[in-house]
């Protein structure tokens, strides 16, 4: 359970001071309620722009303008008009009040609440980014700062106008039939519905026949039904969503987490968090890892609740996009599913917040700002006294440590939902059990997905490696393609007829001639990837009906969704994918998991390797068997004996977690104790060398905190950028964010070189 005094920031090992207050979204922050700003007042104006130090500069309140803080406002900066948010009273006292230039228009928008702009605040002072970099993600779509236009529509004119000239058509007559039993409707919607032009529509409208009015520019939102039944929930579930469904609708920060096996029944737990928090008059926000998730979950919320949620993602239209930050600023959006960067749209009254699939490493963010947002999600809890829900199968250590501390509350979903069982996993030992010359899958799982589908059952193969194959070398000479740009290998795309970089994205054609040695024909390609797999199973299964399933086939929601309608009407007999499959995604009748590679990921010198290998298998196993078939799963190795296969085939998920947590422990890795990356990049190797060795040298000695490197990163060269990494470790109690101001502040980088700090980093490239 989480108590009252649990009002720190998420405690990962990483404690950067702890937000003060917990005021309700759009309440007034202390001193609020009286800060005004008349005509002539100097206030402090935080623009989407990554300037050093706090990041504000002070205006002047022109004549006939009245400000206070949170208003979103059009101010000159240089040569140039940019949007801002008044942050406070000026304090820029070095700058006289007659140099000063004046504030140009606030935009008819809500005010940025005072929650949001303390969570700027605290996001830029724990990642160390600049805040304007921070307010960017928080005002990332300008269109919105101004109510849309509003749209001209028709109704019957009242009464009605029986003038000559005005004779009533066929036509006229079935639009006025349609517009008696019809709210005013646009011009375009209305010649749909009559199966006639719109030019008669605007006829009728100048002959009399039809009034024009205005309607708003942003249609109405249906508004989801809190009250609406549920499907009935077992005594497991039912015990578990009366508590964290208490919790969001009692107000107040807490941090529970919803630790339930695959298939247990999460979402639909969670669900009832979410109907408590609507029916208190509340927000909700729930982040998915995956946009490629969405719209399976975005079938199952629209049955639960009668109406769609709101979406924010990539893939969502500009248009869209400022609908939906305009309705959630003014309230009008009440649940909001999305990626990570929904965390920082600017809700009016948010009650919860839900991370779906907690564990998962695509909630942190590897480019600009730096953050994960688990961790923000629940200083985002803690700065607005709401409810936080993480929800796994298989929960990071970082919230296990949290749990564990008493941070957080815990609620278990032991069982599989409807009397399904787990699925029982073995491993299949590549030394013992060799693939055929040129193949990859060993005997017993082709023999498994043999049966799987004489038993007109779906099956799945797993390889976490997009494209054909992961490296093309010359047989001659030995020549390995590199991307030009990064320290990487070309990866074969047979499907595009390309190689494409995984890094930065560049392609060429797959060329005939080694570009080493000129001999033609010589290229090979080495080791499998998804496409590889298919040809595979083409060869030993040729009647099997397969889909590849990865980021280059589905690239949103709408595509996921036609995958999940092909495999619920039983026209794929096997899905072969990625990491994609692997999270959220329910296959009625696929029974057999095979997985080509269970040792990918557990090489090289990532902290979180096992961890992460573990799971993401255990939750690729819990595709299979998810119904009334039984499920098995099939783990192809070449080391059994290893902790994480050992564990995914006893089913000892708090016993491997418990190994992982001693050896962390032992060496003082997060989460019990704290890193720091920074990485120095620059255009040539010389500059970057230097640089990276002037920053050791002026790291500064103290007690507690060590500094590793510098060292050429794993990707050494990445967009055509060189990079060097430093790693700084310290004990969870070493000011380690005072010591990277410190020692960061005063380093003046030469030309186009960049010094990135990336405090807690979860990916080493």
């Amino acid at each position: 359970m989480t108590t009252a005094r649990d009002t720190a920031t998420p405690d990962t090992g990483n404690r950067a001071g702890e937000p003060a207050g917990g005021n309700r979204a759009g309440e007034p922050a202390g001193g609020e309620a009286i800060s005004r700003f008349a005509p002539g007042d100097r206030v402090g104006v935080l623009t989407p722009v990554p300037l050093p130090r706090s990041g504000r500069l002070d205006y002047l309140v022109p004549p006939g303008l009245h400000l206070r803080p949170g208003d979103l406002v059009a101010v000159p900066l240089g040569g140039r008009q940019v949007d801002g948010c008044v942050w406070g009273p000026g304090d820029d006292a070095a700058v006289p009040a007659d140099k000063l230039r004046c504030v140009l228009a606030r935009h008819d928008a809500p005010p940025l609440p005072a929650v949001t702009r303390r969570f700027v605040d605290w996001v830029s002072g724990y990642c160390l980014s600049a805040p304007g970099a921070v307010l960017r993600m928080a005002m990332s779509v300008p269109a919105a700062l101004e109510p849309a236009r509003p749209l001209t529509a028709y109704r019957p004119a009242d009464p009605p106008p029986d003038a000559p000239g005005k004779a009533l058509t066929a036509t006229r007559r079935r639009v006025l039939a349609l517009l008696a039993d019809r709210p005013p409707d646009t011009a375009a919607a209305i010649a749909q519905a009559a199966g006639c032009g719109t030019g008669v529509i605007r006829q009728m409208a100048e002959l009399g026949l039809l009034e024009a009015v205005d309607l708003p520019g942003d249609p109405p939102l249906p508004v989801p039904d809190p009250h609406r039944a549920g499907p009935l929930l077992t005594e497991a579930q039912a015990q578990a969503a009366t508590e964290i469904a208490d919790r969001a609708r009692g107000g107040g920060f807490s941090v529970t987490l919803l630790d339930g096996v695959t298939g247990s029944g999460k979402t639909e737990v969670y669900f009832e968090a979410v109907a408590a928090a609507l029916a208190a008059g509340g927000q909700v926000l729930v982040l998915l890892p995956e946009i490629a998730l969405t719209g399976q979950w975005l079938d199952r919320f629209a049955r639960r609740f009668a109406a769609p949620p709101t979406a924010w993602h990539s893939e969502v239209s500009s248009a869209r996009r400022r609908q939906a930050w305009r309705a959630v600023a003014e309230g009008r959006a009440r649940v909001v599913v999305g990626a990570r960067s929904a965390l920082f749209l600017p809700f009016a009254d948010l009650r919860l917040i839900v991370v779906d699939e907690e564990h998962e490493s695509a909630f942190k963010q590897e480019d600009g700002v730096l953050y994960h947002a688990r961790d923000m999600a629940v200083v985002r809890g803690q700065l607005g006294g709401i409810a936080v829900v993480l929800a796994s199968a298989t929960p990071s250590l970082e919230t296990l440590t949290n749990v564990e501390a008493g941070r957080y509350g815990r609620v278990v979903l032991p069982q599989r939902h409807g009397g399904a069982s787990m699925p029982a996993v073995a491993a299949v030992d590549l030394i013992r059990d060799r693939p055929a010359v040129g193949q990859y899958l060993a005997p017993p799982l082709v023999r498994a997905v043999a049966e799987t589908l004489d038993a007109g059952e779906q099956a799945m193969l797993f390889l976490n490696r997009r494209g054909y194959a992961p490296l093309t070398v010359c047989r001659s000479c030995g020549e390995r393609i590199a991307c030009n740009d990064c320290d990487a290998w070309m990866v074969d795309h047979r499907l595009l007829g390309r190689l494409v970089c995984h890094h930065c994205g560049a392609t060429r054609p797959r060329p005939r001639i080694c570009p080493a040695c000129g001999e033609a024909d010589s290229l090979i390609a080495c080791g499998p990837g998804v496409e590889r797999i298919a040809e595979e199973v083409d060869r030993v299964l040729p009647a099997a009906r397969w889909l590849i399933v990865t980021s280059d086939t589905v690239a949103g929601p709408a595509q996921a969704e036609a995958l999940m309608r092909e495999v619920a009407a039983g026209t794929v007999d096997v899905l072969i994918g990625t990491q994609l499959l692997a999270k959220g995604h329910h296959f009625p009748k696929l029974t057999l998991v095979g997985v080509v590679d269970a040792d990918l990921g557990l090489a090289g010198g990532d902290l979180r390797a096992a961890e992460r290998t573990f799971q993401l298998l255990h939750q690729v196993a819990g595709r299979a068997g998810r119904e009334d078939r039984p499920g098995r799963v099939l783990l192809q190795t070449h080391d059994p004996s290893t902790p994480v296969i050992d564990a995914l085939v006893a089913g000892d998920r708090d016993g491997f977690l418990a190994v992982e947590a001693a050896g962390r422990r032992l060496g003082g890795w997060p989460p019990y104790g704290r890193l720091a990356g920074i990485v120095v990049s620059a255009a040539d190797a010389q500059t970057a060398d230097r640089l990276a060795a002037d920053l050791a040298r002026r790291a500064p000695s103290q007690d507690g905190i060590t500094v590793l490197g510098p060292a050429p990163a794993p990707f050494a060269v990445l967009r055509g950028r060189h990079r060097r990494r430093l790693l700084v470790k310290a004990g969870r109690r070493s000011p380690l964010h005072a010591y990277l101001r410190d020692w960061l502040s005063p380093v003046a980088t030469p030309g186009s070189a960049r010094i990135t700090v990336d405090v807690d980093p979860y990916s080493f490239v």
